[in-house]
């Protein structure tokens, strides 16, 4: 049977529900149920369902999300707020929390704190005025009070209305170590992360209890620790230049070269730190052998390719936000206050074994 014609022939974008309906000789509640894949649409017929979809597609149909806002009382967005947007650690998780939030049909607002505290406290507030379901939070700390649900990723936050996802950190750490002991390492550098990230006490109090259990020695000679405003706007540098690593680097190699490698806070601070041994005269990993954490998608394809702990960024990304989303949809259910995520040692050429004189 031949589909029948609309009346008129509406412009793009000027399709409403009503009007594709009609188009379809259908009732608006059997469009609607298919067009927002409701549970009960599996009770239409396949045929049906298809030419629903093709309609919708032909006509260039855009649904009413503020009437669906209304009728559902939310307004089908969420806020995100991050330090940055920087190439490295926040567009892999990002990519996996558009991922989820475009198959939710959720739109987002994302906001940069840039680590100024001010900032980590207004931003929120301004996403709450905007009206959003809810806040996702990367790297970021709870430092506000809000009713909204909130997920953080990497945040390592304790109030009772926030579910964390986060790294098992014990486990990516212990993998990192034992590594490079087996490689036969023993004078170890390591590359603390600054204090105002949430991952970088927890980090590096796993270093130090995984190398108890190694039998390792931490050298506090040894222990350097990224300047907090390395990770912010300076003379023109962005927050996760590999200046974060290099300068540390550098300034260690001019005080002693007692170390045949080094464990860095993250992907950018080694691709740092391997440029400054470099111009030292070191080569990677004949003489150091250099170890990141994150697993960057550029950290394959530096030279030498970088030794890394696996966080998986992008699926930490899509749990997060499907966290949120089911928090929305279901305010008072039970959830867990963490979600551990497990890391994996990616081996490549930045480590080899230990130089022995």
């Amino acid at each position: 049977m031949e589909m029948p014609k609309i009346k008129s022939n509406p412009k793009s974008g000027h399709v409403n529900l009503k009007t594709l309906a009609e188009y379809l000789e259908l009732s608006q509640t059997t469009v609607s149920l298919v067009l927002n894949d409701s549970p009960s649409a599996k009770s239409i017929p396949p045929d049906t369902r298809k030419r629903v979809m093709e309609a919708a597609q032909k006509l260039n149909y855009r649904p009413n999300y503020f009437a669906r806002s209304l009728r559902q009382n939310r307004s089908m967005s969420v806020g995100v707020l991050a330090p940055d947007l920087s190439e490295g650690y926040f567009t892999r998780v990002m990519s996996g929390v558009v991922a989820e939030l475009t198959a939710a049909q959720y739109f987002y607002f994302t906001a940069c704190h840039d680590w100024r505290p001010e900032l980590m406290v207004e931003y929120p507030k301004l996403f709450q005025e905007r009206a959003v379901d809810g806040i996702l939070l990367l790297n970021t700390p709870v430092a506000f009070e809000l009713s909204l649900p909130i997920v953080a990723i990497s945040a390592h936050d304790s109030k009772p209305n926030v579910t964390n996802v986060m790294l098992d950190h014990e486990r990516a750490v212990f993998l990192a170590l034992e590594h490079l002991q087996k490689l036969g390492h023993r004078k170890i550098a390591f590359m603390r992360g600054p204090k105002a990230i949430p991952d970088s006490e927890y980090r590096w109090d796993a270093v130090q209890r995984s190398a108890k259990t190694l039998g390792l020695k931490i050298d506090p000679a040894l222990v350097l620790r990224i300047d907090a405003t390395g990770w912010k706007m300076k003379a023109g540098l962005h927050p996760m230049s590999p200046e974060i690593g290099y300068e540390p680097m550098k300034q260690l190699v001019e005080r002693t070269r007692e170390f045949t490698a080094v464990f860095c806070f993250n992907d950018i601070a080694a691709i740092g730190a391997i440029r400054a041994l470099s111009e030292a005269g070191l080569r990677v990993p004949t003489d150091v052998s250099v170890l990141g954490f994150d697993d960057i998608q550029s950290a394959a394809f530096f030279t030498p390719s970088l030794t890394t702990v696996r966080q998986p960024l992008q699926e930490m990304g899509r749990r997060g936000a499907r966290l949120l989303l089911d928090r929305i949809g279901n305010p008072k259910g039970d959830y867990a206050a963490a979600v551990i995520m497990q890391p994996e040692l990616v081996v490549r050429e930045s480590t080899g074994p230990a130089k022995t004189d």
